[in-house]
């Protein structure tokens, strides 16, 4: 591969990797009042079927934040057990909106260096033309 193609295929990685986040970002949020859910994270790896010298990255399997949900009392709930307390979700809006917020801040830059490697590489063949 040559370099204008390993920058592309690295930044549509990137961008592949941050959209998956994105994703999983915005189910956590949708499931916010969600009795007894989980916040799935996202873990970003090396891509193993990359070319030799290509850094690019794959998403890894989608894991379960294990930190305890919240308890919440309401008596009348039905999933409220005897004391009337039941197991809310463990998501926390805040660090949900800052993890979308970065998400999306990096697919953009890995968006700006895809459009800088694609004019490059197509001035570089307008050049070669003349």
């Amino acid at each position: 591969m040559n370099d204008f193609a390993n920058s592309i295929a690295v930044s549509a990685s990137g961008m592949k990797a941050q959209a998956a986040r994105l994703r999983h970002v915005s189910e956590n949020i949708a499931n916010t009042d969600t009795p007894g859910y989980h916040r799935k994270t996202v873990p970003f790896e090396p891509d193993r079927d990359a070319p030799e010298g290509t850094a690019m990255v794959a998403v890894g399997r989608v894991r379960l934040d294990q930190t305890e949900p919240e308890r919440i009392f309401d008596p009348s709930h039905p999933l409220a057990d005897d004391t009337g307390y039941y197991d809310g979700s463990n998501v926390n809006l805040m660090i949900e909106i800052a993890d979308a917020r970065e998400a999306q801040q990096s697919y953009e830059a890995n968006l700006k260096m895809f459009d800088q490697a694609r004019l490059m590489s197509a001035n570089l063949l307008e050049l070669l033309r003349k």
